[in-house]
């Protein structure tokens, strides 16, 4: 066991929350309290680097000066507003997001599964609108990851997720990731939609081919589906553009927004294209808390704090460091695989199961996110530096040394890595 050094306060919020929260998150038992940029602080005085970034919400970092500024104004305002009145900040974040993007309009919910849920509403209502004959299927990704909720839980490619809550929604069809040939074998004239994260994040990091989506954007334009991009996790800056798929040059019809884009409030954007801007119709879609002021207000006030201080070159130039390290750690660690991804959304995949690495990082000061089992995901804010990364890289070195190193033909136990101090 590791000590992670909380102390008696500490530990009667963990036995409460055991004793009263549904057991569905496996916590790490360390109790926060604050955080200040890049760092967290838990509630006995312990300071942690945090490369897990709230997984992927916290892109500013922890309490960034204007994002509270922006909060404690609102807060004084208008915190929610029925969507049947109109307020400032959505339609000025839409149009914001659409000068981004190219598309044409936005609809708004709290988090990404419900803007995946809506996404699925609106392939299959333009379906309906737009042919006679049955036109129902979707083509995911296996490995994806799209939500838990009923829907997006149906078009995830993990079985892991969807066992326990089947049989999921009829018509959805599973390809391998960059596979043309599976790929043009799914996408037929009964296919409504064709879903994709441009980069697998849950799914261990994997990047998509440019090939592979110019050919889904090819095979829905032959078939008259939707193309549909999952951008919730790589998009709004993470890969160093505002959108994973910008470099490829294709254009979904439909695109995904979430986690970073309310700045720890709950908003998540679906954007179509001009063909789909009436598609839904009043009344067909919904959500009472999507949009608010509040949360609209803190998503225009993100876009500008990462325009104003440069923070897209910043996610550019520390992920290639990060990744540049990874990649050497690959090289010379005996449990290192390979690195991969594209700016602050990184990889490492390794031979030995990730938890025990991440606990022992932790009890170091380091926090660490892992999917798959063995793959270390990194989710920092694009406020990291080359010097927060030198730290973590040193830390994370000398812990998966240590679990490489043989002991009678068994890697041995990272619960003896000592405490290094380092951050």
């Amino acid at each position: 066991m590791f000590d992670f050094r909380q102390n008696a306060d500490a530990h009667r919020i963990l036995d409460r929350d055991s004793a009263t929260l549904l057991p569905v998150y496996a916590r790490y038992p360390v109790v926060m309290d604050h955080g200040n940029g890049v760092y967290l602080f838990d509630s006995s005085g312990n300071r942690y680097l945090d490369l897990m970034g709230g997984l992927g919400v916290n892109a500013l970092g922890h309490a960034h000066p204007r994002m509270v500024a922006a909060m404690a104004d609102q807060a004084g305002k208008l915190v929610h507003l029925s969507p049947q009145y109109a307020s400032r900040y959505p339609g000025e974040l839409a149009e914001r997001l659409c000068a981004l993007s190219g598309l044409k309009g936005v609809f708004y919910s709290t988090g990404g599964s419900e803007a995946v849920e809506g996404a699925l509403k609106l392939a299959r209502t333009h379906a309906r609108q737009s042919f006679a004959h049955p036109k129902h299927g979707i083509v995911a990704l296996r490995n994806s990851y799209h939500g838990r909720t009923y829907g997006s839980l149906s078009v995830t490619g993990q079985e892991k997720y969807r066992l326990d809550f089947g049989p999921g929604l009829p018509h959805v069809t599973f390809v391998d990731r960059n596979n043309l040939e599976q790929l043009r074998t799914a996408v037929t004239e009964a296919t409504a939609a064709i879903l994709i994260e441009p980069i697998l994040g849950e799914g261990g990091v994997n990047l998509i081919d440019d090939t592979f989506l110019a050919e889904a954007r090819r095979l829905a334009d032959q078939h008259n589906a939707l193309l549909i991009f999952d951008e919730i996790q790589c998009g709004l800056g993470r890969t160093g553009d505002w959108f994973a798929y910008t470099r490829s040059g294709v254009q979904p019809d439909v695109l995904i927004l979430g986690k970073p884009l309310g700045g720890g409030i709950p908003l998540s954007a679906l954007l179509v294209n001009e063909k789909l801007f009436d598609a839904f119709g009043a009344g067909k879609h919904g959500s009472t808390l999507g949009g608010s002021p509040m949360a609209c207000r803190l998503g225009l006030e993100f876009l500008h704090v990462v325009e104003d201080e440069g923070l897209l070159a910043q996610v550019v130039d520390t992920g290639a460091y990060l990744f540049d390290q990874l990649r050497k750690l690959a090289a010379s660690s005996p449990i290192a695989v390979e690195a991969r991804g594209r700016g602050l959304l990184l990889g490492l995949e390794i031979t030995e199961p990730g938890r025990p690495i991440a606990e022992a990082a932790l009890a170091q000061g380091l926090l660490l996110n892992v999917v798959q089992g063995n793959v270390l995901r990194f989710l920092p804010s694009f406020l990291l530096e080359r010097k927060h990364v030198d730290v973590a890289i040193e830390l994370i070195r000398k812990i998966i040394n240590i679990v490489g190193i043989p002991e009678h033909g068994q890697a041995s136990n990272p619960s003896k890595t000592k405490s290094y101090g380092l951050v």
